[in-house]
């Protein structure tokens, strides 16, 4: 396979993840806002820090306010990590390479491009939001679900899966970061220990974890459970093990490359090594770890870029 045609893919995984988890993304605040007493604090400028496009939107906005996020993360053509970005990015990789994947994927594509461009102005609006999210979520997911249905399981495949799978333990470790870090700036006179087990439910959802963290660990829900089980899980298709899991089982499939073996296994370590007890009780111990990991994610990055699309 040329290394064009396999960057191509691996960059079309990563892009459609990211429209989906950005959509989720949004999803966690809004269900935070829903949830959380009006007297908790909770802004939406943190998202634009925990996707790392902080910069780019000082450029745009002059202030961080509620609709400027929300059009900087969903629909605005400048941000491109947006979610019409990120489609229109796939989109014209899938323009390119139709013969490397199945036609049904250019329909379905092309109908979410054009759902979000039509609607994604609207949606803004509190009233249509949550509407619009599900959708994108939806679609994304009938996209994903039509190349895994009817694609063969060749060489290009397998850099479909490893883009897919970085992105998604990308995000998932910075919807974490969102619950420890970012959303919640708390005041020192709120506490906000009755309100905990209502912010780690919502990460759970935001992943659409909530049912399978029942059935795996059969408790209530908590910190250090949601922790372990985004983070360490091994059977849970969002957690970062399993995303981990999912790119070292392609490599057999490819060149050989110690260089990302080696990167896989540092970050699985950190990973597998980590008590997330004792981090819970240091202000940066689980903000430090998803430092660690989003660090173990872009060195595999560069790894795959360099061994297989020519640096």
């Amino acid at each position: 396979m040329l290394s064009r045609v396999a960057e191509n893919l691996y960059w079309f995984g990563r892009y459609m993840q990211r429209a989906e988890n950005t959509a989720r993304l949004i999803n966690v605040n809004a269900n935070l806002m829903l949830d959380l007493p009006r007297r908790m604090p909770l802004g939406w400028a943190p998202l634009v820090e925990i996707v790392g496009a902080d910069l780019r939107f000082k450029e745009l906005y002059t202030e961080a306010t509620e609709d400027n996020v929300l059009r900087f993360l969903m629909v605005d053509p400048k941000n491109p990590g947006s979610i019409l970005s990120s489609l229109h990015s796939a989109r014209e990789i899938l323009r390119v390479s139709r013969d490397t994947m199945p036609r049904d994927t250019w329909e379905r594509l092309n109908d979410l491009f054009y759902y979000v461009n039509e609607r994604g102005e609207s949606a803004i609006l509190r009233a249509s939001r949550q509407a619009f999210v599900q959708q994108v979520i939806s679609s994304a997911l009938l996209v994903y679900s039509v190349l895994t249905s009817n694609m063969s399981r060749d060489v290009g495949f397998q850099f479909l899966r490893i883009g897919t799978n970085i992105e998604q333990a990308d995000m998932t470790t910075r919807i974490l970061d969102v619950r420890t870090t970012k959303l919640l700036t708390p005041d020192d006179k709120l506490d906000l220990t009755p309100f905990e087990n209502i912010v780690w439910m919502s990460v759970l959802r935001s992943l659409t974890a909530y049912q399978m963290y029942r059935r795996h660990l059969r408790t209530r829900v908590n910190g250090s459970g949601v922790l372990r089980f985004l983070l360490q899980n091994r059977e849970f298709p969002r957690s970062v093990m399993f995303c981990l899991g999912n790119i070292a089982s392609t490599l057999p499939h490819l060149p050989s490359d110690r260089k990302i073996e080696r990167t896989i296994d540092r970050t699985r370590a950190l990973i597998r090594d980590a008590n997330v007890d004792t981090l819970l009780k240091t202000a940066d111990g689980v903000p430090g770890l998803m430092d660690e990991i989003q660090i173990g994610l872009a060195d595999m990055h560069t790894a795959v870029s360099e061994a297989y699309f020519g640096g």
